[in-house]
């Protein structure tokens, strides 16, 4: 969804675009009523702003009246007229003051007006889409992950979202408003003199709908073409605050920076480019209404001198509402802007939201409730590609209590075998089952709640230790949290934190080492109580003397749980009843570690490697006897 761009043929692209059109109406239309209010103050605020220009014309043609001999009598609005003693200086105070209250509410509606449409569509329309974006991402599979970067991601959530509120007060607002406005400009001058009102406009519509036309073709995929640039460079950004380690570590930011640079200038001159283009319509919107003021001029100025028009109520009222008309229409260049903006973000927003959930509990999905343990693999076999299978016809029983080890070497398929079990992703042939049911049938929060997980990379949040240990069990109370902290060796360090358990960490637990971070992981998982536990290699980031902390800690720990560790070291290895090796996605050997180690098979030389490389060099400084692997995977 984040690759690069496809040019659809001109009606395809007609179709999506009234696809994606009428489901922002249906967005706007759950707004419905916070839109008629602002509509509603708008109205109001046209209708006044016509009060005062029509007060402004009769003015005019009251000094004119009074200053030129033979004059028309000025014609008041609605019937009403001044009391016949009144001078012309009183009616103009009168004027004068009747303008100065219009301005003065008209002043004030205008602030309301703003107040309510910043509530309606800040306060509302963005925090709810973005809510909803959010929430929906919690529930799509790792599989979408895997396909989108988290720059893409990010700007959907924060940029796109914003983008598509543009629709509702840029677009669809901004339409009624001017097609409210345009029908009470054009009544008013109509109203005024049919002939003028037809001269002034007929000549350049056409012209301003063609225009309008050609922009929109144009500028949409240069701003779908943005989107995808601006995602590169919050991609950028988040890949170099979080490997700040690598990027110093091998002095590579000057070239980090000139990446950046690079990505940054051609964002820039794709926005340039849509700036220009952006700025040149309404320029030329506006040199075509300029032809109807000279129309104006030359046509009303001669019904004015052959006295076939008033000077203030004709005349100058005409060429205010034709200003306000030019006005609207140069508008036009705004809304057309502001929609090809929030389609492309419409677009990216509505591919989130649509996208199918792979991983949900069906409509009879079976409680588990609390698990016994049995994990049971039949014949399974899955890829994150459907033609380069990961895993392939593993079949294996796991009884409630055992403890079963995975070796194999980078790639063989161990992390993916055990992100089956909690249903992370679906398999593509067999099945896995737990306690006897097939995992695709049972409630998918149900099954990970009798589940702790420990990943390869243990993520931590910028919140208390505490509520980092509590992340999977938010009810636990102090006392199971600080229990399960010792059983995961953890105890200890987090008391001589500054705050104990209520030390804020630092971003992803930057300020723990990588040992400490690992053990606050297995205390997270430990927590739950789980029946079943997947440990992802959880001593690999700790050293000798706090693995076998660890490790003794959670013999206790184990027991009546069904644990699925990945392995290297011998140490752990040995604690399981037992052990799978995997070798190109296949299960090459089974068996505890004293079986693995009387057969011929890569277990044994990985275990001689070990061994060998756990054993003191001679005195004489050769090294013991090398053992070669017959398999370099293992």
């Amino acid at each position: 969804m984040s690759g690069v761009a496809v040019q659809l043929p001109s009606q395809e692209a007609a179709r999506e675009n009234s696809k994606i059109v009428r489901r922002l109406l249906k967005l706007a239309w759950r707004y419905r009523w916070g839109c008629v209010q602002v509509l509603s103050l708008q109205v109001v605020l046209l209708f006044m702003g016509l009060f005062g220009l029509g007060l402004t014309g009769l003015g005019i043609d009251v000094i004119r009246h009074e200053v030129q001999t033979g004059a028309r009598l000025p014609h008041w609005p609605w019937g009403l007229r001044p009391p016949a003693g009144w001078s012309a200086l009183g009616q103009l105070w009168l004027i004068g003051g009747g303008i100065l209250v219009f301005s003065l509410a008209r002043n004030i509606l205008s602030g309301w007006y703003t107040v309510a449409l910043t509530e309606l569509l800040q306060a509302k329309i963005v925090v709810q889409l973005r809510s909803e974006i959010y929430d929906k991402l919690q529930r799509l599979s790792f599989r979408f992950f895997d396909a989108n970067t988290t720059g893409s991601l990010i700007n959907r959530v924060a940029g796109d979202a914003q983008s598509v509120r543009l629709f509702i007060d840029g677009v669809v607002m901004q339409l009624i408003i001017l097609g409210i406005s345009l029908a009470v400009y054009l009544t008013y001058m109509l109203h005024i003199h049919v002939a003028l009102t037809i001269g002034c406009l007929v000549a350049t519509t056409p012209m301003i709908y063609v225009l309008t036309r050609r922009f929109s073709r144009v500028v949409q995929p240069a701003y779908r073409r943005e989107r995808q640039l601006f995602d590169d460079v919050v991609l950028e950004v988040s890949e170099t605050v979080q490997g700040v380690q690598v990027v110093k570590g091998f002095a590579r930011e000057s070239e980090r920076a000139a990446r950046f640079a690079e990505r940054n200038r051609r964002l820039t001159e794709r926005k340039d480019w849509i700036f220009w283009r952006a700025t040149t319509y309404p320029q030329a919107i506006g040199f075509l209404t300029q032809i109807n003021l000279a129309i104006l001029i030359a046509y009303g100025g001669y019904l004015v001198i052959q006295d076939r028009l008033e000077l203030g109520t004709g005349l100058i009222v005409f060429t205010g509402l034709l200003q306000q008309f030019a006005s609207q229409v140069q508008n036009l260049a705004n809304v057309a802007n502001s929609m090809q903006q929030s389609l492309i973000a419409a677009t990216r927003v509505f591919e989130v939201l649509d996208m199918p959930l792979e991983i949900k509990s069906g409509a009879a999905a079976k409680s588990l409730g609390k698990a016994r343990g049995q994990v049971e693999f039949r014949g399974v076999c899955f890829g994150y590609q459907h033609d380069f299978p990961v895993l392939r016809d593993i079949s294996f029983t796991a009884r409630p209590g055992q403890c079963i080890a995975i070796l194999g070497a980078t790639g063989s398929g161990k992390t993916t075998l055990l992100s089956l079990i909690p249903r992370f992703y679906d398999v593509q042939a067999g099945g896995v089952l737990v306690d006897g049911i097939d995992v695709r049938e049972l409630d998918v929060d149900d099954l990970r709640r009798n589940i702790g997980i420990v990943f390869q990379e243990s993520f931590l949040f910028s919140d208390t230790v505490a509520d980092n240990i509590a992340f999977g069990h938010p009810e636990a109370d102090r006392r199971q949290v600080e229990n399960a902290a010792r059983i995961a060796a953890a105890h200890r360090f987090i008391e001589m934190l500054p705050q104990g358990y209520d030390t804020v960490l630092d971003e992803a637990g930057s300020d723990l080492s990588g040992g400490q971070r690992q053990r606050l992981a297995i205390a997270r998982a430990l927590l739950l109580e789980p029946a079943i536990l997947l440990l992802d290699d959880p001593t690999a980031a700790i050293d000798p003397r706090t693995e076998e902390e660890i490790l003794s800690a959670m013999d206790s720990a184990m027991q009546g749980r069904t644990t699925f560790v990945i392995a290297h070291r011998l140490s752990t290895l040995k604690r399981a009843d037992y052990i799978l090796v995997l070798q190109r996605g296949r299960i090459v050997q089974t068996g505890t570690h004293e079986e693995l180690l009387g057969q011929d098979g890569p277990y044994r030389l990985a275990a001689a490697l070990q061994i060998s490389d756990d054993t003191p060099a001679p005195a004489n400084g050769h090294s013991a006897k090398a053992v070669q692997p017959a398999d370099e995977e293992v």
